[in-house]
């Protein structure tokens, strides 16, 4: 180490303090020891097997603890390696979905799941999701490792747009269903949801490309990757290619499936026939197709040895990959039912605020900021989303939406006069239904930014919901206030005919 003097000197210095330090515990413990011994002789034997015996047990139990503190974990299951959340068990499942159906939700997606996964268990076959860009030769894949088999295939890319499932018996004679998923080319190199579920409820991914992987194929694979279930990456189409430019394509695929467990770059070439240019005795060149074998044998080897390395394994990847499908469509149901109450809710408390506008003699520009409405809407909202904000909250949420329509409040009544302008009579009504249209546009406004902020945060974060507020507040005014108008039209009418 190339190290200042002084630092070498220091450090030099240690290690003698060190040593004189050992030596000293080590002539300080043979004194003791030796004492003791010359003292426990002088015991009976009963005694003295008593405390040896008592030192090697308190020996035992000191290295036993050692051992427990000192030794090393074992790895983390990849399916919960660190930042990755558990999956979801089916009790976990059961509970959320009756927790959902209490709130309205619609569960039919989700038990539809459930049911498919049970009923894939009692088959005992094996899935398998058979995915790559268009024209890469998946169809041809499948024809190869299925001889006899009529699989559809087509010079124009993206012919294969339906879920097409093919049977395959191994050859160590498991059942494997081959399911051909569109082509991510059609989906911009991305997965859509389709393919994405599928690939869930597969207990082995394979992936098919005829080279380099382009930017698009590379988000598609990454994404099957991070399923981190069961995969092949087969190269097609390998009979193109010189030996240099396959080991170098090759290289590079494999790089991509480094620390990737159950992940496995298989070269084949599904194609039967080849272009070839045969030299005339004239010295002409002429370009035939020849037929050739495909060369696929390496993918059936593959995708046996995934199936005989862990099928329990394999099972328990699928169903802990499709429980999480579940529970993220039980989410989705759960965010749309709350959505659809959201909305009602907001536009229950926008008729309550053109109702009461209208029955105030001297309608006040502060009453639906400062007023019991507005605190209600809060936090009717809030429970709907299961959050209890506090009282400070609220009042400073409405404080700053008060101040944002206080600058604005030419422009709303001027929305709300334009809106009430395509009803005729509507003067004749009380002087306060300009107010009350402006009142249910901004009741309105306040409830979907606070139903979007809610939803998006899961809590009430005022400064994030009046800016919200502010920039909704400027979007598509005028159909709202149509809307409003008419029902203010509506509600004088009705008072005007008693």
């Amino acid at each position: 180490m190339n190290l200042p003097r002084s630092i070498r000197i220091l450090i030099a210095l240690a290690v003698v303090v060190l040593a004189l330090a050992a030596l000293l515990l080590v002539l300080t413990i043979t004194e003791a020891t030796l004492n003791i011994r010359a003292h426990i002789d002088d015991y009976p034997a009963w005694m003295q097997v008593a405390w040896w015996g008592g030192l090697a047990v308190g020996g035992v139990l000191t290295g036993l603890l050692l051992w427990r503190v000192l030794r090393s974990r074992p790895a983390a299951p990849e399916s919960q390696e660190a930042g990755q959340t558990a999956a979801p068990t089916r009790e976990d499942l059961d509970r959320a979905m009756q927790q959902a159906e209490r709130l309205g939700a619609d569960t039919r997606q989700v038990r539809g799941e459930l049911a498919e996964l049970q009923r894939r268990r009692e088959s005992g076959e094996i899935h398998v999701a058979l995915f790559g860009e268009i024209s890469t030769g998946k169809s041809s894949l499948v024809r190869a490792l299925l001889p006899g088999l009529e699989v559809r295939t087509d010079v124009l890319g993206g012919t294969t747009r339906e879920l097409t499932r093919y049977d395959w018996q191994s050859p160590g004679g498991d059942h494997l269903l081959i399911t051909d998923m569109p082509g991510t080319g059609e989906v911009e190199g991305s997965l859509d949801r389709l393919a994405a579920e599928e690939a869930q409820r597969a207990h082995i991914v394979v992936y098919v490309s005829d080279g380099d992987l382009n930017r698009q194929q590379h988000a598609a694979v990454t994404a099957l990757l991070d399923l981190r279930k069961p995969m092949l990456l087969v190269l097609n189409k390998t009979d193109r290619y010189t030996a240099p430019e396959l080991q170098q394509i090759s290289g590079r695929l494999a790089a991509l499936l480094r620390e990737r467990r159950n992940a496995e770059l298989v070269m084949v070439s599904a194609a039967g026939t080849r272009q070839v240019v045969r030299q005339l005795a004239d010295g002409r060149e002429q370009v035939e197709m020849r037929t050739v074998a495909p060369r696929v044998n390496e993918l059936g080897a593959a995708l046996q040895r995934l199936v005989d390395n862990d099928p329990d394994m394999l099972a328990q990847l699928r169903d802990s990959a499709t429980f999480v499908l579940a529970a993220s469509q039980l989410d989705t149901a759960l965010a749309e039912s709350r959505r659809e109450k959201a909305d009602a809710l907001v536009d229950s408390y926008a008729l309550k605020a053109v109702v009461g506008a209208l029955a105030a003699i001297t309608p006040g520009s502060d009453l639906v900021i400062q007023g019991w409405l507005g605190t209600q809407l809060v936090r009717e909202l809030a429970a709907l989303y299961d959050t209890k904000p506090g009282k400070v909250d609220i009042d400073l949420l409405l404080k700053l939406v008060q101040e944002h329509v206080g600058r604005t409040r030419t422009l709303i009544l001027a929305v709300a006069g334009n809106g009430l302008k395509a009803f005729p009579g509507v003067g004749t009504l009380a002087g306060g239904a300009l107010h009350a249209v402006a009142y249910g546009i901004i009741f309105r406004t306040l409830g979907r930014a606070l139903t979007t902020t809610l939803a998006t945060r899961g809590e009430l974060h005022p400064r994030q919901t009046a800016r919200l507020f502010e920039e909704e507040l400027g979007e598509d005014l005028e159909a709202s206030a149509r809307g409003l108008a008419k029902l203010v039209f509506e509600q004088g009418r009705h008072r005007e005919e008693r």
